[in-house]
């Protein structure tokens, strides 16, 4: 059981970077990062220095601006189911 939460806990980790990746991804050019960054509530700084830092996708889903921009509860929100969050709801159900 133990080991099954932690299983689910990195899943879950890595879930919520892949969905900021393919934000991304979507928003190719550094004008439209910056202006997706700044309307989900970073500082214009920091957003300008983030759409052109020219690092790579998946590096940028783990950066601190895309954490603090889309942060976990605001992909629950959007429908995002935590897998460790269901394992502990249907572990107490039995």
């Amino acid at each position: 059981m133990a080991q099954t939460k932690n299983v689910f806990e990195e899943t879950d980790e890595w879930l919520r970077r892949r969905c900021r990746w393919l934000l991304w991804r979507q928003w190719k050019k550094p004008r439209t990062r910056f202006k997706k960054l700044v309307q989900l509530g970073l500082d214009a700084e920091r957003a300008k220095q983030s759409a052109g830092n020219g690092r790579g996708p998946w590096w940028n889903a783990g950066a601190s601006h895309m954490n603090a921009s889309v942060p976990a509860a605001g992909l629950a929100a959007q429908g995002l189911l935590s897998l460790s969050v269901e394992h502990r709801r249907l572990a107490v159900a039995v």
